[in-house]
């Protein structure tokens, strides 16, 4: 026996290898592709709006038309995936996000600022966590939940390698060479890595011969997961994305200063990481993914009402609020594996998307407009409602689950 389990360990080490060296390669990739699109306005929207003569919110509005139409081409996204594996969509991610930037650094009207931030959209589609996930699955199948829970741990540092990439390049060459330089390293970084260390899928077994009662009674129950699953992850989409644009202004409302406002809020990023690590210690294979989504949904809600209820324990509420969204990205990618027919999973993603990516682009401009309306104490009323609904729909897809 001991003799078959040293074989088995020998044959599945070069497996278990390649899937490390994976890993690796899509986290470098995933860090550049998050900090040189999601998080560029950041750094650059000022800059931009300065050399320009744009508004700020103009410039901004940027990211809000590639959010908007990533969330429009995610489901040809997930098929393509799930038709072809994720390397030649990797690597079309890598071509687009390098065409976008050079369309950006380049860009003197505004339409064509658009233009480019259109490109950024449909590279953003094809190269951020979604398709990254559905390349893990379906390489992986059900066995990708580890993968996914690694995945995220590099993601979670685009920020803090990319914002300071960002500086750099701005300030010792204006933010024209800053994309320019993003172009390249998506072309020369990016582009070889998901051609080279990306493997073709498996082929998709057929699906068995089914009663035909019994797969329509399985067709319903799955349309309820799916449409329960998709608003969780929409809601919780919304929140965070209102809260990473107009957070510094709503610690302002409640009494801070903008160095302290700045001080608290960077908790949020280490408490990100720190509980996907928990989460990759603790959690495995050895527990449903639904109780990390529960958990993090329930962080989530908790850390929005402290903030909302108290200024006393902001550091705390944010330290929560930020555990919630980082164990949300794990699940978010984990529990679609075990709910539906992981062998439609890239697909699936490209569907559960669309409904976020569109929130994501919309809800900054909600956040503002309800901040005009009533200030901090309406927006984190709204997002405490919401957050709470969440923890609801999660219960509600805990029971359909066990029905």
């Amino acid at each position: 026996m001991g003799f078959e389990q040293s074989v088995k360990a020998e044959a599945s080490a070069p497996v278990q290898r390649d899937r490390n060296v994976l890993v690796a390669a899509l986290g470098v990739t995933q860090i550049l592709a998050w900090g040189s699109s999601y998080y560029l306005p950041a750094v650059l929207a000022a800059p931009i709006a300065e050399d320009t003569g744009w508004s700020l919110a103009s410039v901004v509005a940027g990211l809000s038309c590639g959010l908007l139409l990533a969330g429009l081409a995610s489901p040809v996204t997930g098929r393509l995936i799930q038709r072809h594996g994720g390397r030649p969509v990797l690597a079309a991610s890598s071509l687009l996000l390098a065409a976008a930037h050079s369309l950006l650094a380049t860009a003197t009207a505004y339409p064509l600022y658009l233009m480019a931030w259109l490109l950024m959209g449909l590279g953003m589609s094809s190269g951020l966590y979604d398709a990254g996930f559905a390349t893990l699955g379906r390489l992986y199948g059900q066995g990708a939940r580890g993968a996914i829970t690694n995945l995220t741990l590099f993601g979670g540092f685009a920020s803090t390698v990319c914002w300071p990439l960002s500086a750099f390049l701005v300030e010792h060459g204006g933010w024209r060479v800053a994309c320019l330089c993003y172009a390249a390293i998506h072309l020369v970084i990016c582009l070889p890595l998901h051609l080279w260390m990306v493997p073709p899928p498996p082929p998709v077994t057929p699906a068995p011969v089914k009663d035909r009662s019994k797969e329509a009674l399985a067709t319903g129950r799955a349309r309820a997961r799916f449409i329960l699953l998709a608003s969780i992850l929409t809601s919780a989409a919304m929140i965070a994305s209102m809260l990473s644009v107009h957070l510094l202004t709503l610690l302002q409302l409640r009494g801070l200063g903008l160095a302290a406002a700045v001080g608290l809020g960077a908790l949020v990023g280490p408490s990100q990481v720190g509980a996907r690590v928990a989460e990759l210690l603790i959690g495995r294979n050895r527990h449903h993914p639904i109780w990390t989504m529960l958990t993090s949904v329930s962080l989530l809600a908790a850390g929005i009402w402290l903030l909302l209820a108290s200024q006393t324990f902001i550091a705390l509420a944010l330290i929560l609020y930020g555990a919630g969204n980082g164990i949300h990205t794990i699940a978010r990618g984990a529990l679609p594996l075990v709910l539906f027919d992981p062998q439609q999973y890239a697909a699936l993603m490209g569907k559960l998307a669309t409904p976020s990516l569109i929130v994501q682009a919309t809800a900054p401009s909600i956040g503002a407009l309800l901040l005009g309306m009533g200030g901090d104490n309406l927006v984190l009323a709204t997002l405490a409602v919401a957050a709470t609904v969440n923890v609801g729909l999660c219960a509600c897809l805990i029971a359909a689950v066990r029905r």
